[in-house]
């Protein structure tokens, strides 16, 4: 079948249709392109499909300057020029805005802005990661997930990643292929995080509880590399749920710092922190703006992390309710705080936010930053109860954010007055996205 995709879709494929209309999802195509398909699943509304064949390459296509773009999962919008990916993010959260928020049409174009681009389109990332899988050959295979998510892709390098730490991937894939030749290491993942602001380079090994040859592998990895920090981090559990067991430092600091605008942060290995340094800081910027917290206000940050808003809002409030499920990054919070003094000023909850409802009541200014699920709506629920007078929201999933904003206005209390995309992912569908909503007199 021949078709001209017409768009992207939230995720890696571009939309087209059959000739009977039907919608088609084809994986490895770009608005514009009229391209050869083969159909590799059919549903009722929808069916799927890959390219075998360009037929006629879109305006807009470009080459890529990652040599695994379109091979390895990593980059899917890589063949697809910069400004045309900001265009369709902006399409794609306006729509969802639309289709799922019921917002109309015209309300969306008066708080819907353009999409930011905070950073390179490439070499942005400080975090790095690739999967691990036993090789008969070599002992190992390290790489990235294909672009059809059916086998591992050997990279030694990925262009995502800061430029000036490449030599850093080759030379830890190198030693880790060298020293699994002969013994199994137990990996299942790689961690690599780098900045170019603090110069720190920490690499985690994830690897089953098993023994372990500690002393040669921090050896061996550092006489191929120059770290700051060597982690391993011991999992357990199935794939699909697996648990952190212990992390052991093998050398160096055993965390990584990054400077994020007037502060820096300790991370351990297993902490979330995102992976664009500048794109988080244009976040905190757009979140802080939005609220102008005072120094008389309590303010709440819901899904925390090791601190990301928490210290910004911590440095401007009067007190400062944070809230985190995930036991790792509480400890780093509350590394991170205690290094800022601003231990004092802040109350940290390691629990779920929905079982905190309580201690909602009474804030004034709240920012959420959920996974991609998006809120809960007992959350919802009692944040439109509280005494809060605005909350900034930070999604990284337009379909739930467009979801709770519906519950938010169904609730009555709060509404939407400014939402705005952030590109913390180039070359990627992913998008971060900024709503301010303020209390309605």
């Amino acid at each position: 079948m021949q078709v001209t995709a017409d768009s992207l879709s939230y995720g890696p494929d571009a939309i087209a249709h059959t000739p009977d209309g039907k919608v088609l999802f084809v994986r490895g195509a770009l608005p514009g392109d009229t391209v050869e398909v083969e159909i590799t699943s059919t549903g009722k509304f929808f069916s799927k499909a890959k390219v075998t064949a360009l037929i006629e390459p879109s305006p807009h296509r470009v080459q890529p300057k990652c040599p695994y773009a379109g091979i390895c999962g990593g980059c899917p919008w890589g063949a697809y020029e910069y400004e045309e990916q900001l265009k369709a993010k902006f399409k794609n959260v306006r729509d969802n805005l639309i289709r799922i928020g019921k917002l109309s049409e015209d309300r969306v174009d008066r708080i819907l802005h353009e999409c930011i681009a905070p950073s390179d389109p490439w070499g942005y990332r400080n975090k790095i990661e690739f999967n691990a899988e036993p090789d008969p050959q070599r002992g190992i295979k390290l790489g990235m997930v294909s672009a059809d998510e059916d086998r591992l892709i050997p990279v030694d390098k990925c262009l995502l990643f800061e430029e000036s730490f490449q030599k850093t991937i080759k030379s830890v894939c190198g030693a880790l292929r060298y020293i699994s030749g002969s013994r199994d290491l137990g990996l299942t993942h790689v961690g690599i995080r780098a900045s170019k602001r603090t110069k720190q380079v920490e690499v985690a090994l994830w690897t089953d509880p098993a023994a372990f040859p500690r002393a040669e592998v921090a050896k061996i990895i550092n006489s191929s590399t120059k770290l700051t920090s060597l982690v391993r981090v011991m999992t357990k559990g199935s794939k699909a749920a697996r648990k952190i067991a212990g992390v052991e430092r093998l050398d160096g600091y055993g965390h990584w710092e990054e400077k994020l605008s007037t502060h820096n942060m300790k991370l351990s290995a297993p902490s979330f922190f995102q992976v664009n340094t500048r794109g988080a800081e244009k976040l905190i910027e757009l979140a802080l703006d939005g609220l102008q917290p005072q120094e008389t206000e309590v303010a709440a940050d819901l899904y925390c992390g090791a601190g990301t808003f928490t210290i910004p809002l911590a440095s401007r409030c009067s007190e400062t309710l944070a809230i985190e499920s995930y036991g790792p990054a509480v400890k780093d919070l509350n590394r991170n705080l205690e290094m800022h003094h601003l231990d004092g000023f802040v109350d940290t909850v390691c629990d779920e936010t929905e079982r905190q409802l309580d201690s909602l009541e009474d804030v004034d200014v709240v920012v959420v930053d959920p996974p991609r699920a998006g809120l809960h709506p007992s959350v919802i629920k009692t944040l439109s109860a509280s005494n809060a007078r605005a909350i900034a929201y930070v999604s990284c999933d337009p379909a739930t954010l467009a979801r709770d904003l519906k519950l938010f206005a169904e609730a009555g209390t709060f509404a939407p007055e400014s939402i705005t995309p952030v590109d913390l992912f180039p070359q990627t569908f992913h998008v971060e996205t900024v709503c301010l909503l303020k209390r309605q007199v």
